[in-house]
C-alpha cells in the first residue's frame, strides 16, 4: 500500500476543498446513491485509503449480508476531509481518517456517535490501541482499524555499516542515496524523538533544535523529500536508505528480494498513526456500517487484513492466532512511538518551521 503524506496544512485543505467543489458532482455513484443497487440489494459506501482494504474480506461481507460494497479511495486525510466538507451531505457510510482528523471531525460535529452494543467484536480491540487513542478512548465516534508507524528501509546489498536510528540520515557516506518523506509531522517527529522530545511539543527551543538537526545534518544528505515515489525509487535502487511505510516499500519489491532489506523502527521512538473507522454524520446506512465494522474485527476476518499487508496485530488482540504471514515489524516496536495529535493553533508554528526546512536551501 504505502500511505503518502499525513500532514495538516491549511493551504492544502483549502486547495483540495476548491477542487472538490468543482469535481464533486462528477464523482461516481458512491457519493450520490440512496443505498440500494439496481437489483434491489443493499449498498454500503466506503471511503478508505488507497490499497488498504482486503478484497477477500469485502467479498465475504457482501456474500454474508447480501450487500454491494462500493469503494472509493483517497490518498491523504486532506483529500478525504475536503470532500466531506464540500459535499454538504454524507455520501459515504464509513470513512477511515487518522487520529488527528478524527479529533478535528468530532469537534466539528461531522461524525455519528456509534452504538457499541451492536458491535460485540469491539471486545477484541487492544488496550494499547485504546490507550494511544487519546482523542476517543471510549470508541464513541471511532473504532481503530490499524495502528502503525513509518520506519527506515536500508538496502543491505549496498549499505553494510550504519546506525539503526533516525540519525542514519546524518551519515555523510550515504549522501545522495537517501530520501525522507515529504511530510512535516513525520520528519519533524523523527527529529524531535531522536532528541528526546515529544512529537507534539510546542516548546520553541525544542522545535528550533529539531529544525537545526534536519536542516544542518539530515537534509544535506538527502536526494529530496518524497512522499509519493520513495518506495518505487528504493525498489529501483535509486535510494539505498528511505524513510517510509513498510507496506509501501515491500509492495514494490518481489518477495525474493525482501531479505535484502533491513526495515526497522528506531528504538528511541517516533510519530505513529491510528487509522479508524468512522460513520459520517447523516450516513444513510448507519446500521449496515455498524455491521461492517463489527465484521472487520471478527478475528478470522481481521487476520486476512494483516496477512495481506504483513501488518502486526496492533489493534485486534485475537487476530494473530489466525495469521499465516510474518509481519514486517512487531507490536513491541511501537511502544516508544507517540500518536500525532491535532496541534490546533500551534500548527502554524510547525508550518513555518517546515517551510524553512522544505523550501529554503
Amino acid at each position: 500500500m504505502g500511505k503518502p503524506t499525513r500532514k495538516l496544512h491549511f493551504v492544502a485543505i483549502v486547495a483540495a476543498t476548491l477542487a472538490v467543489l468543482f469535481l464533486f458532482g462528477c464523482s461516481k455513484d458512491s457519493a450520490s446513491q440512496s443505498g440500494k443497487s439496481a437489483n434491489g440489494s443493499r449498498k454500503l459506501y466506503i471511503y478508505n485509503w488507497s490499497y488498504y482494504t482486503p478484497d477477500s474480506v469485502i467479498e465475504a461481507f457482501e456474500k454474508e449480508y447480501d450487500v454491494d460494497v462500493v469503494l472509493d479511495y483517497f490518498a491523504s486525510n486532506e483529500e478525504m476531509f475536503a470532500k466531506l466538507m464540500a459535499s454538504g451531505e454524507a455520501g459515504y457510510d464509513i470513512i477511515f481518517p487518522s487520529g488527528d482528523y478524527v479529533s478535528i471531525m468530532m469537534n466539528l460535529g461531522m461524525l455519528e456517535k456509534m452504538d457499541r452494543s451492536k458491535m460485540p467484536n469491539l471486545q477484541y480491540i487492544s488496550p494499547m490501541a485504546l490507550e494511544k487513542a487519546t482523542y476517543d478512548h471510549a470508541m464513541d465516534y471511532s473504532v481503530p482499524y490499524f495502528m502503525g508507524a513509518a520506519g527506515v528501509a536500508v538496502n543491505k546489498t549496498m549499505v553494510k555499516d550504519y546506525e539503526r536510528t533516525w540519525n542514519i540520515f546524518g551519515d555523510t557516506k550515504l549522501a545522495g542515496r537517501m530520501v525522507m518523506m515529504d511530510d512535516m509531522r513525520e520528519v519533524m517527529g523523527d527529529a524531535l524523538k531522536y532528541l528526546g522530545y515529544s512529537v507534539n511539543t510546542t516548546d520553541q527551543a525544542q522545535l528550533e533544535e529539531a529544525r537545526r538537526l534536519v536542516t544542518d545534518k539530515w537534509k544535506p544528505n538527502l536526494v529530496k523529500f518524497d512522499a509519493e515515489g520513495f518506495a518505487k525509487s528504493f525498489a529501483s535502487g535509486e535510494y539505498w536508505v528511505a524513510q517510509g511505510y513498510a507496506e509501501g516499500i515491500f509492495e514494490e519489491l518481489p518477495e525474493d528480494k525482501w531479505s535484502n532489506v533491513d526495515f526497522f523502527l528506531p528504538e528511541n521512538g517516533g510519530p505513529m498513526y491510528i487509522d479508524s473507522m468512522c460513520i459520517p454524520k447523516g450516513a444513510r446506512n448507519y446500521d449496515l456500517a455498524l455491521e461492517f465494522i463489527n465484521f472487520i474485527h471478527k478475528p478470522e476476518n481481521y487476520a486476512q487484513f494483516l496477512d495481506r499487508f504483513h501488518f502486526p496485530s496492533s489493534v485486534n488482540t485475537e487476530a494473530e492466532k489466525f495469521t499465516t504471514t510474518t509481519p514486517f515489524y512487531t507490536v513491541d516496536m511501537l511502544k516508544n512511538y507517540e500518536l500525532k495529535n491535532d496541534l490546533g493553533a500551534n500548527l502554524e508554528t510547525y508550518n513555518k518551521i517546515w517551510e524553512t526546512i522544505r523550501y529554503v536551501d
